[in-house]
């Protein structure tokens, strides 16, 4: 059984390195200089931020996957973007060998019901093209484009894009 829950600090270490191998696949699909970037950001110390939430979907009593959920008006992307009314869903990753099972796609869901908890008419995300299994989750979960939102973390022609949710349509 799937058990969404936050994260204990033991679990830290293996959530960057579950997330770090997660986005693997991506090395060779960006440039160099891009990969760097979001390697480091996947593995920084953000998620330890005051108010900050790191999720995890345990399966069968293991670590299966993860995501943090910002509050608003925080740094979610070290400076990259101005801060956001709203919550911000970050570093969505699941276990490669656990895709397709509705992981991802449940660590979203909790996110948005405390979104919606805490009183936020929405939920927001950046995800970018080279990601199309997110685009298409974040897509049919009535996720639509906030292209204000975009920015650009290397020079190199890749487009982070901004997505929100209002959260009382879910």
């Amino acid at each position: 059984m799937l058990k969404i829950r936050k994260a204990l600090g033991n679990e830290v270490e293996l959530i960057r390195e579950q997330r770090a191998n997660a986005y693997e696949e991506y090395k060779q699909k960006i440039p160099k200089e891009h990969w760097g970037a979001l390697k480091k950001s996947i593995l920084s110390d953000t998620d330890k931020q005051a108010g900050v939430e790191l999720l995890v979907a345990e399966l069968d009593g293991e670590v299966a996957g993860s995501v943090v959920l910002y509050p608003a008006k925080s740094d979610a992307y070290e400076g990259l973007v101005g801060s956001l009314d709203y919550p911000e869903i970050r570093m969505l990753a699941v276990a490669p060998e656990l895709r397709s099972k509705g992981i991802g796609e449940s660590l979203i869901i909790e996110c948005i019901r405390r979104a919606k908890e805490k009183g936020s008419q929405y939920i927001g995300l950046h995800t970018a093209d080279f990601m199309k299994s997110a685009m298409r989750l974040y897509e049919r979960m009535g996720f639509v484009r906030l292209p204000q939102f975009d920015f650009k973390p290397a020079d190199d022609g890749i487009i982070v894009k901004a997505y929100r949710l209002t959260v009382n349509e879910f």
